[in-house]
């Protein structure tokens, strides 16, 4: 399959150090967003853990059939997805025993949503409220559910985007990489038509700017990803940049 991308991240308008992360691995058709979380630099600590320990997963993994993977495969789901799925857990464990051996680290974590590319579709983990969405002509799709409270609670009460915004508890994540010994990694999945675009990214986007404008931008840029993803962070910035901003944007160009 052929793919462009562009990846960036940046610290935004409020704070003074970054603790998002993020992978661009086209060798191994892999791109990864974490967003850490804890005081300090611990969630910069975390995130990176996540990123590096994905990767490694990845590059063991490939083409040598003889690696021990450190869970058990889900027989509901194939190869590939079982990949996906122990490489997130994976990085799940080791944030949680960084964060046991080290009390500097107590009580990090970040969030995760990471996707590999193949055969011709994207297989996509996640755990938090980094999101996954797909770009296709005039529309945009969010592909991954948000693992917070302001998402469990709309599911048994409808609220207005005013009422959403002003939600006392909407950046309280229910799941998180760190946070347990064992975590639940949701898998999705998206079959692409050429030149649709997929963008992951943390929420430092999602929270600032618009589905709408989100697609407006990315359409505006569909030929120069880089400036693309230049164009969403700037985006999140200019609204307030009240968290760290990492964009990826990939785009299936076909067989």
């Amino acid at each position: 399959m052929r793919l462009k991308y562009a990846g960036a991240t940046h610290v935004g308008m409020k704070r003074d150090h970054n603790e998002d992360n993020l992978l661009l691995a086209p060798e191994l058709n892999l791109f990864v967003v974490a967003d850490g979380m804890g005081g300090h630099s611990s969630g910069e600590v975390a995130s990176k853990i996540a990123v590096d320990t994905i990767k490694q997963f990845f590059t063991d993994t490939t083409g040598d059939d003889d690696v021990t993977w450190p869970f058990k495969l889900d027989s509901e789901l194939d190869y590939d997805e079982n990949r996906v799925v122990a490489g997130v857990k994976l990085a799940n464990r080791n944030i949680f025993e960084s964060a046991l051996a080290d009390a500097r680290y107590k009580g990090m974590g970040t969030t995760c949503v990471g996707m590999l590319w193949v055969d011709d579709r994207a297989i996509i983990g996640h755990v938090g409220d980094s999101r996954a969405y797909r770009v296709r002509a005039d529309a945009i799709e969010q592909l991954t559910e948000d693992h917070s409270l302001l998402n469990d609670y709309k599911k048994i009460q409808a609220l207005t985007p005013e009422e959403e915004e002003a939600f006392q508890y909407k950046n309280i994540i229910v799941r998180a990489l760190g946070m347990k010994e064992a975590v639940l990694v949701d898998v999705e999945h998206s079959a692409p038509e050429p030149g649709d675009i997929l963008l992951l990214c943390s929420d430092g986007l999602s929270g600032e700017v618009t589905d709408a404008k989100m697609l407006d931008l990315v359409n505006t840029h569909k030929d120069d990803l880089d400036e693309g993803v230049k164009a969403l962070i700037q985006a999140a910035c200019d609204n307030g940049g009240k968290d760290n901003v990492t964009v990826i944007l990939v785009q299936y160009l076909g067989k």
